[in-house]
Order: C-alpha cells, then sequence, then structure tokens
C-alpha cells in the first residue's frame, strides 16, 4: 500500500478517529482533553456520551435497564462473569489471530448496537460514591430490582473494580477526566501519550464478511485498554495485563456485502501462557494459552492508550 494511504489510516485512528469531535466547546471535559491531548480530536462516539451526560444526567432520570457490554469479557482474569455466549451476544468476531491483522485478508464481523449509557460530568462524578458503593445501594438509588439481569452486572462491576486482579494493573473512572488519568498511571510510562477509537457506528455493524483494506501499526508494545462495564452510567475499567507485550493497529474494513469503510482500533497480547485456559478466545479460536496470539477490536467509545516513538512524534 502506497505509504500516503498508511498514514491515513494511522492518523485516523491515533488521533482518536478522523471523525473527532469537541463536546459543548467550552466545556470542563473538552478543556481537559485539548489539554492534556493536544491536537488529538475527541473520539466521536465519546463526545456525543459527554455531551448526553451534560444534557440529561442519568442521575436525574429514571434508569431504563440492563445493556449489552463485552468490556468485561476483554480482561482474561474476569472469567467467571464472561463466556461464549455473551461474547456472541455483543458481535461476531471479536477475537481472531495477529496472522488475520494483514491486508487482503477477510474477516467476518458484526457488532450489536452499543448501549453505554451518559458520562458524567467530572463535578457530578466526584459527588457520586463509587469506589466503596454496594450493589444494593446502586440498585436502590436507580430503582434496580433485585435479582435482575442489571442488578447482576452491576455487582460484577463492582467486584471487577474493587478488586486486586492478579495479572494484571487496572483502575475504574466513571468521568472523561478521571479514565484519561487512570489510563495514564496504569501506563506508567513517560512520553507523549496517543489515544485511539474505533468509528464503529453506535448503531452496530451488519454480519458480513469485512476485506482488510489497510493496517498501520500503532507505537508502542504495552498499551491500555479502557472498556465500558454495565452501570446506571459510564463506567470505565482501563487495564494493562501484567509485563506481557501488546501489539496494537489501525485495521480498515470494507464490507464485501456494501456499507461504508469503518476504521477499527486493535490489539494483540502476544503471550497468552498465564491466561485462564476457560477464557473464552480460546475455544472460540480452537487454540490454548500460549499457543498463539489473541486479538480483538476496540469495541464502541473504548478507547486504546500508547506512548508515541520519539521517530513518529513529528507525523501527528
Amino acid at each position: 500500500m502506497h505509504p500516503t494511504v498508511l498514514f491515513v489510516a494511522v492518523v485516523a485512528i491515533t488521533a482518536a478517529v478522523v471523525h473527532g469531535r469537541r463536546p459543548a466547546d467550552g466545556s470542563p471535559a473538552a478543556r481537559f482533553w485539548e489539554e492534556v491531548l493536544p491536537g488529538t480530536p475527541m473520539p466521536e462516539a465519546l463526545a456525543e456520551l459527554v455531551q448526553k451526560g451534560i444534557d440529561h444526567s442519568p442521575l436525574a432520570e429514571n434508569f431504563s435497564g440492563p445493556y449489552l457490554s463485552i468490556g468485561m469479557c476483554l480482561g482474561h482474569v474476569y472469567v467467571s462473569v464472561c463466556s461464549v455466549e455473551r461474547v456472541k451476544k455483543a458481535g461476531t468476531g471479536l477475537f481472531f489471530h495477529e496472522e488475520q491483522v494483514r491486508v487482503g485478508s477477510t474477516l467476518t464481523v458484526s457488532f450489536s448496537a452499543a448501549g453505554v449509557p451518559a458520562i458524567l460530568p467530572h463535578d457530578v462524578a466526584e459527588k457520586v460514591p463509587f469506589g466503596n458503593i454496594t450493589a444494593r445501594d446502586v440498585a436502590t438509588r436507580f430503582n434496580i430490582a433485585p435479582g435482575s439481569t442489571m442488578a447482576a452486572q452491576v455487582g460484577d462491576t463492582l467486584r471487577a473494580c474493587q478488586a486486586r486482579a492478579g495479572g494484571e494493573r487496572h483502575a475504574c473512572a466513571a468521568s472523561l477526566e478521571d479514565m484519561v488519568r487512570a489510563a495514564m498511571r496504569t501506563l506508567g510510562t513517560a512520553g507523549q501519550v496517543w489515544v485511539a477509537a474505533s468509528a464503529v457506528p453506535r448503531a452496530g455493524l451488519p454480519l458480513q464478511p469485512y476485506a482488510v483494506e489497510a493496517v498501520a501499526p500503532l507505537d508502542g508494545d504495552h498499551h491500555v485498554a479502557c472498556h465500558d462495564e454495565p452501570y446506571p452510567y459510564a463506567v470505565f475499567r482501563c487495564h494493562k495485563i501484567g509485563l506481557s507485550m501488546t501489539k496494537a493497529y489501525a485495521v480498515s474494513l470494507r464490507g464485501l456485502r456494501g456499507g461504508p469503510e469503518v476504521t477499527m482500533a486493535v490489539i494483540c497480547h502476544l503471550d497468552t501462557s498465564d491466561w485462564n485456559p476457560a477464557y473464552p478466545a480460546f475455544e472460540m479460536l480452537h487454540t490454548k494459552p500460549g499457543n498463539s496470539s489473541v486479538c480483538h477490536f476496540m469495541p464502541y467509545a473504548n478507547l486504546l492508550f500508547g506512548v508515541k516513538a520519539a521517530s513518529t512524534m513529528a507525523s501527528f
């Protein structure tokens, strides 16, 4: 592929998607983003959720119920709350091997509609207890029926966020500002940070084969991924898996049955030797821990962080 085309693909992802925009010019979230990540447009999906939190606070409205989140299934230590069935409900082709990340290959993919709720403004999030709250407290505050699917999801999220997860560094956040800070702390590396997001529509992607039109590697060999977790308002869990090396890519997909081309952020875990054998990716890819890499797309409004190499800083 011509280097210029690759460069466009890289910018579309490392600049947090070429279709990025600002939420409410002058809002604290927009100012924070521009200060910490100068020159990086906020991803469209993230900007919409931030704006929704400004216009319609989930704390002032009735909670609409459970939604499908795949975030917890993208952390291999939480096998107890994840299953092949749960992954399949979220879409097809979420997991794949690094060897498939090449121009000319075909991936059969689908994504269900995303249900990520609004992101709270930072000043509101600070007033809402999260770190030490119980699932019962959350259920009472948001009128969630005991024993319901959403009640179980809230409990899973709180346990994941409050636990000391062996084999990975992680932190949870309930505002954009806290998510970015948590990602940078978890990344734990000095340097200029880049952020990537998939340009997948909120309505999802239809099931069909997609041709890989372009692949651009993203800087770094250790990355932090921030995934949404089921909760009445947006909560993101940012994690880095131990000392295992990772690779990140911008991958441009074209549906072979029509539809617009979509640019996806991809992370590949290169060493899975110490992963739980029950992790759904192994069954879905017909492999075992340590036998091969495990890659996955970043879902809607999920972010991937890395550190720019000195040789590429001037390019962005």
